[in-house]
């Protein structure tokens, strides 16, 4: 088996390069989905706060690595996929343990021009404010997220136009595909 893993800060890409993977036939798989169905079985809000709050407090209760270990099933079959929303080194070290040939790519864009991307695409987990993005980012970067976009094994920088980006994360996915 082989998997690509997409992690970056909010809006800096990820949910267009899993379109694409998707546009090819890849298999994917969402962390994000995993905490959205746990958060609907707990009949809670799909809110960036309930979200957040959920996965925070799962990761205390269960160890950091809980949501890679939930998304493994998931796994079970599959030549390729990809991952999609990592954010601690533990998730990258139990993708480690059990895919052989693992890729971690990040995906980096500016503060700026992910605050403009994130109020353009309207998701119900969004932040309406630039002073809630900050808060999430702190959320996020203290789960280790930065510390996952550093130990990339790829970094994709998304700061030009739509196409550009997605003709970058095509190459990446063909080159890889086998």
């Amino acid at each position: 088996m082989k998997a690509i893993a997409f992690t970056g800060m909010p809006g800096a890409g990820k949910s267009e390069a899993v379109k694409v993977a998707e546009e090819m036939g890849i298999n994917v798989i969402k962390m994000g989905d995993v905490v959205r169905k746990e958060a609907k079985k707990k009949g809670l809000a799909l809110t960036d706060e309930n979200l957040g709050g959920l996965a925070d407090e799962m990761r205390k209760k269960h160890g950091k690595e809980i949501w890679a270990k939930k998304c493994l099933e998931e796994l079970k079959g599959k030549d390729i996929v990809v991952i999609d929303g990592i954010r601690n080194i533990e998730e990258v070290e139990v993708f480690r343990q059990h895919i052989k040939n693992f890729i971690l790519v990040a995906i980096h864009a500016s503060p700026k021009i992910r605050y403009e991307r994130i109020a353009r695409r309207r998701r119900t987990d969004d932040t309406e404010s630039i002073e809630k993005m900050k808060e999430r980012e702190k959320r996020e970067l203290s789960w280790g997220l930065g510390d996952v976009i550093a130990m990339a094994d790829i970094v994709i920088i998304n700061e030009g136009d739509l196409e550009e980006f997605r003709e970058k994360i095509k190459k990446l996915l063909k080159e890889n595909e086998t």
